[in-house]
């Protein structure tokens, strides 16, 4: 069989991709020839060419009786290698920059292990008076915004056992009430982001939200802080920032709303 001319070849390799991009545009899991025909201005006859390609390479999976196609292992493998190679560390450093310049206070990734959570990066900015924080200690997960704001978004029965056990008191605004704790919990959740005016080191406030990974579970923290003295009356101006830094991050994790 006679090659295909280069230009050709590159044609059909990016109609194919133009095919793959569109599933991921869909609003359900399915789609037909027609559709796809339609959505990228190909014949039918082009797409069905393609689609049966990629079938037998596993990237999509044809529903016999309704004739109507889905992404098949194939993608899932290949988008699964991506997000494993993946290190959030390197992903966040830009968005740290970006906080830290926009709210002149100290931005920090937190990453969870277990029943404890550490930073490991920050960005602080140029002014003489700012917060710095320790890389690589633990934490526990009840005292503190980027610690609440993990515990936040874990499972009812990692928090249930979490709070079954005894908390440790790191100051004397920690909250160690599990009842306390739970109704505090439930208003991160609601609001999408944890505050703190000295609950975790007496004299900082905080302001964190929660980075979400493909299985919208909270793979890291982000939170910007500063001398509670300043930092509490900038809660309110901080906190929609933050949140868009995150969900940005968030969707580049794999994330979907």
């Amino acid at each position: 069989m006679a090659e295909q001319p280069q230009g050709q070849t590159i044609a059909t390799v990016e109609r194919a991709a133009d095919v793959l991009n569109a599933f991921t545009e869909l609003d359900g899991a399915t789609v037909g020839v027609t559709e796809l025909s339609e959505r990228l201005g190909l014949s039918k006859a082009v797409v069905h060419r393609i689609l049966t390609s990629l079938r037998v390479k596993g990237f999509v999976e044809l529903d016999e009786d309704s004739r109507r196609y889905s992404l098949g292992p194939a993608s899932l493998s290949l988008g699964l290698t991506y997000l494993q190679k993946i290190d959030v560390r390197d992903e966040a450093r830009s968005f740290l920059r970006d906080l830290s310049e926009q709210t002149d206070e100290t931005a920090t990734l937190s990453v969870r292990r277990g029943d404890v959570r550490m930073y490991v990066d920050q960005v602080t900015p140029s002014r003489e008076v700012k917060m710095t924080v320790q890389l690589g200690h633990p934490y526990p997960l009840h005292a503190g915004g980027s610690s609440k704001a993990f515990l936040a978004h874990l499972s009812d029965e990692f928090i249930d056992d979490y709070l079954s056990r005894p908390l440790e008191q790191l100051g004397p605004l920690t909250m160690t009430d599990p009842d306390i704790i739970r109704k505090d919990l439930a208003l991160v959740r609601s609001r999408g982001f944890a505050s703190s005016l000295g609950e975790r080191q007496e004299g900082a406030g905080s302001v964190a939200a929660p980075v979400f990974g493909h299985e919208n579970d909270p793979v890291a923290v982000i939170s910007v802080c500063g001398p509670v003295e300043r930092f509490q009356n900038e809660i309110d101006d901080i906190a929609p920032v933050l949140l868009e830094s995150t969900r940005r991050l968030s969707r580049r994790l794999g994330w979907e709303a």
